[in-house]
């Protein structure tokens, strides 16, 4: 279609030159419309739209006219109502395949749940505004697609009568109104793609807004709710992921170290009369293998601690108090457990939080406190710590990572470090159940 990707879009029609189309190419763009191939599926559509709106009007009035007479009655009003709700959808096929071979509108996949001639399915489908949103648009297309198809079809039949006008003038003398039904009816001619195509355009905008078998905000919800599933259930795999390789390392890694460390401590404590520089090699084997097992320990604990599964977010984080190389002041006030993954943030977060304080606060004591609103169904966290203060996120000390954990359970993080200290890390965690 030439020139058709030239044209802006104004209310959704392509009718006038953009600022960026030179404008000596502007009367070439404006005679093209007149054999390009949008023009003349537009024309098709209006006509056929014309025939299935007026036809679906009227059976549509014919139904609501007999429902409405026979209101004295139960049958007759129920009856005109199935068949309303029957014709209407058929009209919604029909008008969706019109809009699709003709226009190229593409439509969102139907999620809704199939029909079934029960009560209270019938009911939802009376209830659901989808049904009454493409209900409304087959009674508009009733007025519009005849009014819409007459002022095309006349602008492309009137416009060529009024170029031939002079041919009318020849025998009688032409005259100055011969000319101007010359000029009027090429400007005419000229325009009839631009209002054939905008009149098109307009009936999409309606089909757009009252056809889709969503709105765009509830597509918008749609895609939340599906975000929301899949962001679930990666939490969730990655927390599954973490208990098996923290299982495979506790039962695997971490019982042949303990193994080895065993036999170097027996072979340290019966060898005596090896050399000294065999002595002293297993020593330091043993020492080292210790210290392995130790970090491996640190680092399983730190995958998924036991005792956060078996006992709870009390227990776990006096733990974790109990470990830390400053002083901790812990209070947990939890009247019951939360949900799985929202226990796991919380350790985390709080665990993190009091490793950057030992490492980069130069902090003498920190204070950790952990209550659940439970009018609100929210774990509020906070740790404090009489630091220097400065703490940014962006200096790679992991403050980051603690607020990508609080977002992945739709918590709220907030940090305040300021120079000189105390710095500040609350959270607010979701947790209804």
């Amino acid at each position: 279609m030439p020139g058709d990707a030239e044209l802006p879009r104004v209310l959704g029609m392509d009718i006038s030159v953009p600022q960026a189309l030179p404008w000596r190419r502007a009367p070439r763009v404006i005679v093209a419309g007149l054999w390009a191939r949008r023009t003349w599926l537009s024309l098709v559509h209006l006509v056929t739209g014309s025939v299935v709106g007026t036809l679906g009007g009227i059976v549509i009035g014919v139904l609501i006219a007999a429902g409405a007479g026979g209101l004295v009655t139960i049958v007759v009003p129920a009856a005109a109502l199935a068949a309303l709700l029957i014709t209407s959808a058929a009209l919604t096929a029909v008008q969706r395949s019109r809009h699709t071979a003709f226009l190229g509108i593409r439509w969102p996949d139907d999620q809704s749940p199939p029909v079934t001639f029960t009560f209270e399915s019938i009911v939802g489908v009376v209830k659901s505004t989808k049904t009454w949103r493409q209900f409304s648009y087959h009674v508009i297309a009733g007025v519009y697609g005849f009014l819409a198809a007459s002022v095309a079809i006349t602008a492309w039949t009137i416009a060529p009568a009024m170029m031939a006008s002079p041919l009318l003038g020849l025998n009688g003398g032409l005259e100055v109104r011969h000319f101007a039904y010359l000029l009027g009816g090429t400007i005419l001619l000229l325009a009839a793609p631009w209002i054939t195509r905008g009149l098109a355009e307009l009936d999409a905008v309606f089909a757009r807004q009252l056809l889709a078998g969503t709105t765009r905000a509830q597509e918008l919800e749609l895609r939340v709710s599906d975000l929301t599933v899949s962001r679930d259930s990666t939490v969730d795999a990655a927390d599954a992921e973490r208990r098996r390789i923290e299982r495979d390392l506790h039962d695997g890694a971490q019982q042949r170290l303990t193994s080895l460390a065993m036999n170097l401590g027996i072979a340290r404590a019966t060898l005596t009369d090896l050399p000294e520089d065999a002595r002293k090699a297993l020593a330091e084997a043993h020492e080292e293998s210790k210290q392995v097992l130790t970090d491996l320990r640190d680092l399983v604990r730190g995958l998924h601690p036991a005792v956060l599964e078996d006992r709870g977010l009390d227990a776990a984080l006096s733990a974790v108090a109990a470990r830390s190389p400053i002083p901790v002041r812990l209070k947990v006030d939890m009247e019951r457990r939360v949900a799985r993954d929202v226990e796991a943030v919380a350790y985390f977060v709080i665990s993190e939080a009091l490793t950057n304080t030992a490492r980069h606060s130069g902090a003498e004591h920190a204070e950790v406190e952990v209550v659940l609103d439970a009018d609100r169904d929210l774990l509020r966290l906070r740790v404090v710590d009489d630091g220097r203060g400065g703490a940014d996120p962006e200096s790679g000390t992991g403050l980051r990572g603690l607020a990508d954990r609080v977002r992945s359970v739709d918590g709220r993080f907030i940090l305040t470090s300021p120079l000189g200290g105390p710095t500040t890390i609350e959270a607010e965690l979701p947790c209804a159940s």
